[in-house]
């Protein structure tokens, strides 16, 4: 991904909500598994992590990612934004 495109995420995310919480269990199986059926329906998901989470949110989006074979678009404090073009149909269209 180059910058012109996570510029584009960037400013897509801005407009979206949250779709997920992780809190104090941090990363299961079961979120990881949610997250990555919602990155196939929209593609771009931003994710919440609250403050009862003792793990480090920089640390919880590189696994996410790995787990979810998606990328890292921005970490904000404690909001993660990932991407992952669905298998099924495109819905974003990426600046070349």
């Amino acid at each position: 991904m180059n910058s012109r495109q996570r510029a584009y995420l960037k400013s897509l995310a801005m407009t979206i909500d949250p779709v997920m919480q992780i809190g104090k269990s941090s990363l299961t199986p079961e979120i990881t598994e949610a997250v990555s059926e919602a990155l196939e329906a929209r593609e771009l998901v931003k994710v919440n992590v609250l403050k009862n989470c003792l793990d480090d949110p920089r640390m919880i989006a590189e696994a996410l990612a790995e787990r979810t074979r998606s990328q890292v678009v921005q970490v904000i404090g404690k909001k993660i934004v990932l991407y992952r073009e669905s298998k099924t149909k495109k819905k974003l269209e990426l600046p070349k």
